[in-house]
């Protein structure tokens, strides 16, 4: 995948370094982004959306590999409950991404690829990043940060670090960190990865190899995550496919895709090499098994929101789980709301009824609208 794609998005060069975590800096970071609506003469209407593992700016707007709609196109536009006639919508790239913000694909100063020199990162890094955006675009307080699984991790770590820069809180089908479970389903989607002889040990840039078959793998271990198996097995159950000769729902008795479940998890891992880059997901997966805001704080989850609520920096927080979502679960989501109610946040949690498992803050459910809707006022 190469770093030169121009893309039809906004690409700010930070002017500081970019400290991390792991206690190195990036200098000229850059971070593309994509903003939607008006921001108001009081800059006091703006909506940070950041986006979960395999979303990037795109947020509603055609997408410029695939060309299919934004990934929360439901979700954010004109009329919509994240409305841009009413607000200014910014979602960026994170850092560590490969759809124009630095990362692993991105040339350091030697004029190579970084490939796996890049360090790294965490998502209180990925969140550094938006706030030194959020700065450059002259925005102090945001009217909300809105983020559903990846993408509520890095609200709630805005809402912990930088508790003054959001008024409201909206974090969806997420968690305060990851499981054991989750850990493991990203570690296998990593081995897939390095197992490919493709991959060269990172450096595959400019080679002409890349390793799509280990990255179709991690796709598709990670696919099955998102879904539940009422979804699956309404959609799919265990009807065959058609065979290529004409033969109606016939094995083959052998290892092509039989099942009407493997084709379409086939297609979704193919489909997803023609726009992520393999080494990105090597890291955007580690920055998501690292993430844990108790652990950030002591042990203690409440103390991660308590100092900004004692000094009255704190924001308004929604929690919104979904009863299918196993890979996080509601229990995961009332972790967070009791943690938040320890430290006197007000807040305010609902559990919804879909179909789909996690993937459900992306499709269609109208209850999430509603609840959406009503919390940004």
């Amino acid at each position: 995948m190469a770093s030169a794609r121009v893309l039809p998005s906004t690409h700010l060069v930070l002017p500081e370094p970019l400290r991390l975590d792991g206690g190195q800096s990036l200098d000229g970071v850059t971070i593309a982004y994509e903003t939607y609506g008006t921001l108001a003469a009081d800059r006091g209407n703006a909506i940070l959306v950041p986006h979960a593992l395999t979303g990037d700016q795109h947020v509603a707007s055609p997408h410029p590999i695939t060309g299919k709609p934004g990934w929360w196109n439901r979700m954010v536009g004109p009329g919509r409950p994240i409305d841009t006639d009413r607000f200014f919508v910014i979602c960026s790239n994170v850092v560590g991404g490969c759809m124009g913000s630095t990362g692993p694909a991105s040339l350091a100063a030697d004029g190579q690829a970084w490939a796996m020199r890049f360090p790294v990162i965490t998502i209180r890094d990925m969140v550094r990043g938006q706030v030194a955006l959020l700065d450059a675009l002259g925005i102090g307080r945001l009217h909300a940060v809105v983020g559903g699984s990846m993408g509520g991790m890095q609200a709630l770590s805005l809402a912990a670090y930088w508790p003054e820069r959001a008024a409201r809180v909206l974090a969806i089908a997420t968690s305060a960190r990851h499981s054991a479970q989750n850990i493991a389903f990203h570690e296998v989607g990593r081995q897939a990865i390095m197992a490919d002889p493709d991959w060269q040990g990172g450096d595959y840039y400019g080679t002409g190899r890349t390793p799509d078959k280990g990255l179709s793998v991690a796709r598709m271990a990670a696919h099955i995550t998102y879904l539940s198996e009422a979804g699956l097995t309404e959609k799919f159950g265990r009807r065959l496919q058609d065979r290529p000769d004409g033969t109606k729902g016939a094995k083959s008795f052998g290892f092509d895709a039989d099942f009407q479940v493997e084709s379409y998890l086939r297609y979704q891992g193919i489909s997803f090499t023609d726009r992520f880059d393999a080494n990105s997901y090597l890291y955007i997966t580690r920055a998501m098994d690292y993430f844990d805001l108790a652990e950030e704080h002591g042990g203690r989850l409440a103390d991660a929101f308590a100092g900004a609520q004692a000094a009255g920096k704190g924001a308004r927080f929604c929690v919104i789980s979904f009863d299918t979502d196993w890979l996080y679960p509601t229990s995961e989501s009332r972790a967070v709301v009791h943690a938040l109610n320890a430290a006197a946040a007000p807040v305010s949690f609902v559990e919804l009824s879909a179909p789909f498992g996690h993937d459900s803050f992306l499709l269609d459910v109208p209850a999430l609208d509603r609840v959406v809707t009503g919390f940004l006022g």
